[in-house]
């Protein structure tokens, strides 16, 4: 609860994964992947609930271990590649209306995040009240910036991305920054259906380049491996 809004956090955590088979669950340092995301809810200063949504039982009996709860088991239809995430935040909420549970927001924390810490989720919650906004998406200052971008024609000729000058000092490159995500929170309203586009959120919550990292492919795991292994998210971050 925040100045009187209450808040649920929903970790979506389907069974099928392709490119690292159970990534939710997959250990790294002693503890399933999902349960770095969940440590850092359990820990924020403004979450009512913590849920996560799933359509495997492995993964709910984890979670549940974890501390969150899995009140309901999603469909399979919402846990194959086509499901859209959204489908699968209105799936939630209707299952927990159905038992009088409502909220004022959702707050999405996706577990191939797992650097974003429970300080982000309270800062990014402080925001939208503070500003009274509808919606909110974490961002991060880009790695590979597009002033050196290119697209290539037909005639095999390559055209910048930006319409700018890019022969300038690196130092002088504007600042751009691109949807991590790490945090999305919306508003529960009639706002909120299947047409939202929860990339297109509009407040920015800006975070530390060092904190964008997305478990998608075997080298991402590493990654984050080795980030665990030199205890760099407990003494740098």
């Amino acid at each position: 609860m925040y100045k009187n809004k209450s808040f649920l956090a929903l970790i979506p955590a389907r069974g099928g994964s392709k490119g690292i088979p159970y990534k939710n669950i997959v250990k790294v340092n002693g503890k399933p992947l999902i349960q770095y995301t969940i440590d850092e809810a359990l820990h924020s200063n403004f979450l009512d609930r913590i849920v996560v949504s799933t359509d495997d039982e492995k993964i709910a009996e984890i979670s549940k271990k974890c501390g969150a709860e899995v009140p309901f088991l999603r469909p399979k239809q919402l846990a194959d590649d086509n499901a859209k995430t959204i489908d699968v935040l209105l799936h939630a909420l209707h299952e927990l209306k159905k038992n009088g549970k409502v909220y004022d927001y959702l707050v999405l924390l996706q577990p191939t995040q797992p650097l974003r810490k429970s300080w982000h989720i309270d800062e990014a919650i402080n925001l939208i009240v503070d500003k009274q906004e509808e919606s909110l998406v974490s961002v991060s200052p880009v790695r590979e910036h597009p002033i050196l971008m290119r697209t290539i024609n037909k005639d095999g000729k390559v055209q910048n991305l930006l319409k700018t000058q890019s022969t300038i000092r690196r130092q002088d490159f504007p600042t751009y920054y691109k949807v991590n995500g790490a945090i999305y929170i919306n508003k529960i309203n009639d706002n909120f259906n299947k047409s939202t586009s929860l990339n297109d959120n509009k407040l920015a919550y800006k975070m530390s380049k060092k904190y964008d990292l997305d478990i998608d492919e075997p080298i991402d795991l590493e990654i984050f491996k080795f980030f665990i292994s030199r205890k760099v998210n407990n003494s740098n971050l």
